[in-house]
């Protein structure tokens, strides 16, 4: 994902821009519970305050070994078509 400068967005911009919206749509389409997206909200906040790299929420599920590529894929897929 590009910015109008060209360069790639950082993971914290991404994730202000669609990391309610990704966890909202990954639960509507049956990828993950409201509870898994909370945890892995928590995760991503928790890295935050901790200094740690942001880690976008898509990515964290998948670490968790809750969603895969292909789900993330369809998700983000229907995000773009809401911009």
């Amino acid at each position: 994902m590009t910015n109008n400068a060209g360069r790639r967005k950082s993971d914290s911009e991404v994730t202000s821009c669609f990391c309610h919206r990704f966890g909202a749509i990954a639960v509507l389409k049956g990828f993950v519970t409201i509870d898994e997206v909370k945890t892995a909200i928590m995760d991503q906040v928790e890295d935050d305050l901790s200094g740690r790299e942001h880690r976008l929420l898509g990515n964290i599920l998948l670490e968790q070994g809750l969603i895969t590529d292909q789900q993330i894929e369809t998700v983000m897929n229907e995000l773009q078509k809401q911009l």
